[in-house]
């Protein structure tokens, strides 16, 4: 097959439907079906609580098994942009302990996160820029890209913005894949081993009848501060850019 050729059936593959929406609707059936089932019932603390002993001996007895059973649950749950995913970030800190939980964390929402992306950006990246206008969007695109990398990594950073908005937003512009995937992998990684931290010690919590509210967790000062940090951080390479390209009169 020429070169010629394969372009042609790239492109035909782009233009037919079922390529091209297939993925967003497996994964908005695949939604329908999680809450038509009642799976999100079970994605809860209380079902940690009850079974918590189970899942240990189940961990103790099929460890490489249960690694990636969390991992695909993981992103499954982050791909179909279910809001109570956090739960598993408990449980995998429970089961598997804070580093390598926040590991196993880490690894299937980045791979959940990279579906979604995909899937949106395939199927409505065209109809939003059609609908938003070439020359706006390529605006906001050329701006976007100077500093795409700092500011993917304050998106995932600011505890602000929920998880499964910033999967699907960058989709929507002329976001970088690979830098998606990267700021994606590490951007998470703070808010991933402070859950994984926190369900590494709820069973002592939950053996002791105490209430395991989290409501809270990501603005403590404890937490808020090291981020306030890493956004700072991220923000440097803006800033000096802004700097350099806009030196002060003497």
């Amino acid at each position: 097959m020429t070169d010629t050729e394969a372009d042609n059936g790239s492109e035909k593959n782009k233009k037919n439907p079922a390529f091209k929406y297939g993925p967003i609707a497996i994964i908005v059936i695949g939604f329908i079906l999680f809450f038509a089932l009642g799976g999100h019932k079970y994605v809860s603390l209380d079902t940690l609580k009850e079974q918590k002993v189970t899942f240990k001996a189940f961990v103790e007895g099929n460890y490489f098994i249960a690694a990636l059973a969390f991992m695909s649950a993981y992103a499954a749950l982050t791909a179909i942009s279910f809001p109570g995913a956090w739960v598993l970030s408990l449980l995998g800190g429970f089961l598997f302990g804070t580093l390598i939980g926040g590991s196993f964390i880490v690894i299937g929402a980045t791979v959940g996160a990279a579906v979604i992306f995909l899937a949106v950006r395939y199927a409505f990246r065209d109809w939003f820029k059609d609908k938003l206008g070439g020359k706006t969007l390529e605006k906001f695109e050329k701006g976007l890209q100077e500093n795409e990398l700092s500011y993917l990594f304050i998106l995932r950073l600011v505890p602000a913005f929920p998880f499964f908005v910033v999967n699907i937003a960058p989709a929507l512009f002329g976001v970088k894949f690979r830098n998606y995937l990267v700021t994606t992998f590490f951007g998470i990684m703070p808010g991933s081993f402070v859950y994984a931290s926190v369900g590494a010690g709820i069973g002592a919590a939950l053996d002791a009848g105490e209430d395991a509210g989290l409501s809270g967790i990501m603005t403590q000062p404890t937490v808020l501060l090291p981020i306030i940090g890493l956004i700072i951080l991220a923000l440097i390479p803006v800033i000096y850019k802004k700097i350099k390209g806009n030196p002060a009169e003497s």
